[in-house]
């Protein structure tokens, strides 16, 4: 069934795949990262295994072979010459200062040279930690397999985001609304510093060490600002963070994304999707739909989300001030959001309509297709997928857009913004404008119900759907047939789904 391992520590050595494992975050200091053990797991198995990240690492291709690997990748076999170790961060939850946060259920095993430059390794569920909090550290496996899902769902979208190279499982008991088994997800990322990372070491006082992060960002992960000198280094880092964030915000709105929880400590400096929980992807359209049942005031819906970033903006902003000179040069890089968010929404809804150039009515011509759609919870994936294919099928049907129209209850409304769109979108080269929208509008999502059916079969012991939705949202864009019933609508009983901060 599994393994668990009982020797003390191993050495980088006995697993030649890690002979260039580095220490990353923790060269820093135990200021910035505290040594900290896994707690190991009984009778560990393999629930979900990533080969495209294991072969983009550079990882050997028996990996998931390895009694090794798992007991490491479980938290059983901790690293004598690179001890884990878990940071401490403070942040905003739910627009109120939270104090002394930190890493309470995720310890990082160190940096690994990759094909794809430095990545960090951190496993999420492998006990408790001096930030725990009086949790448990654990992890269980329904949180865990929508985490590894949506991770690598996000990066098949092509969308910033930390990955999941892969999740164990174990039999033993962790507490939670009900009693549930514990998993361990390997997460792997550039970077895990957070806004909260700033907040803590400003908050605090730590002048020094708030200095000490941020050369260690800028010089690990924006080499280009390193020339600059005093204040001038900040607010650049400051403008860098602002720009990524904007871009990943209409990447998320673009696709229907539904974070749920976009504390400040689950904010990447990065501009990474980090820390996945009450995630949801939009089924019927609801710009006020949220996602996280424990959310009572609706802070983090769907539409709040690109104001929410810039409030969370503005908490670095003021974490970083200490080591920027004057206000102004601060808050000139943080109203560039006001300009990058639209810019990028702007021409993300374009790619998904297919149009070229722009015009001064794409804005209203976007904004009136989403109140149409917002009226009759028209299907957000469903409805960009269709408008695909008619756009494409328009150049030799008069029929083509039927199926788009059928989605909608007010046809008379679809049918007037149609005509519109029609125009704007001309009637030459409609064929390769319909190949590009089906390139930019996926087929498939990580909708709730289905990452419901493969925690269920998971629970019995089955993980081949958790593999097999792996691999079709690796390409969410292609057709695959065999999983046809994977792209349709969600079922009625997918609404009763209650997602909360313990998902």
């Amino acid at each position: 069934m599994g393994l668990m391992l009982h020797h003390p520590a191993l050495s980088t050595a006995d697993l030649p795949w890690l002979h260039v494992f580095e220490a990353g975050f923790a060269h820093l200091g135990e200021t910035f990262a505290t040594p900290t053990e896994p707690t190991p797991l009984p009778a560990a198995y393999w629930v979900g295994c990533n080969d495209a990240l294991r072969e983009a690492l550079g990882l050997p291709s028996d990996l998931w072979e390895q009694l090794e690997a798992m007991a490491l990748f479980t938290g059983n076999l901790p690293l004598r010459d690179h001890p884990s170790y878990a940071s401490v961060y403070s942040g905003h939850q739910f627009g109120q200062w939270a104090g002394q946060l930190g890493d309470g259920r995720a310890l990082n095993l160190g940096a690994l040279q990759t094909p794809i430059g430095l990545q960090e390794l951190q496993l999420k569920g492998a006990g408790p930690t001096p930030f725990s909090r009086r949790g448990d550290g654990r992890a269980v496996l329904r949180s865990s397999i929508r985490e590894f899902l949506a991770s690598e769902a996000m990066h098949g979208l092509g969308i910033p985001t930390t990955r999941a190279l892969c999740v164990t499982g174990s039999p033993a008991h962790v507490r939670r609304e009900d009693i549930e088994t514990a998993a361990v997800v390997t997460r792997v990322a550039p970077s895990f510093v957070r806004f909260g990372h700033f907040e803590h070491f400003s908050s605090n006082g730590q002048i020094d060490a708030l200095r000490i992060l941020a050369d260690h960002v800028v010089t690990a992960h924006f080499p280009a600002l390193q020339h600059k000198k005093g204040s001038e280094r900040y607010v650049d880092l400051l403008h860098e963070v602002t720009q990524r964030t904007a871009v990943l915000m209409a990447q998320w709105q673009a696709v229907g994304f539904c974070h749920g929880v976009m504390n400040t400590d689950n904010m990447s400096v990065l501009g990474l999707t980090l820390d996945y929980g009450p995630y949801q992807y939009l089924d019927g359209f609801d710009a006020n739909h949220i996602c996280n049942h424990s959310d009572h005031q609706g802070r983090y819906a769907y539409a709040r989300q690109p104001q929410i970033a810039y409030w969370n903006l503005f908490c670095l902003g003021q974490a970083l001030m200490p080591l920027i000179d004057e206000q102004a040069p601060a808050l000139a890089a943080l109203e560039g959001y006001k300009q990058a968010f639209p810019a990028a929404m702007d021409q993300g809804m374009r790619h998904k309509l297919g149009l070229q150039g722009t015009h001064h009515g794409d804005r209203a011509l976007v904004e009136d297709l989403l109140q149409a759609m917002q009226q009759d919870r028209v299907d957000y994936t469903v409805f960009w997928r269709r408008l695909s294919l008619a756009v494409r099928e328009s150049a030799n049907s008069t029929h083509a857009f039927a199926p788009v129209r059928d989605l909608f209850m007010h046809r008379e409304v679809f049918d007037a913004w149609c005509k519109r769109y029609l125009e704007r979108l001309g009637s030459s080269h409609r064929q390769a404008a319909g190949d590009a929208m089906l390139r930019t509008n996926p087929k498939y999502i990580l909708r709730n119900h289905l990452g419901e059916l493969a925690i269920r079969q998971a629970k019995q012991g089955n993980f081949a759907m958790v593999q097999e939705l792996l691999h079709v949202l690796h390409a969410p864009f292609d057709e695959h047939p065999t999983h046809e019933a994977w792209a349709g609508l969600a079922p009625e009983w997918a609404s009763s789904i209650e997602i909360s901060c313990s998902s």
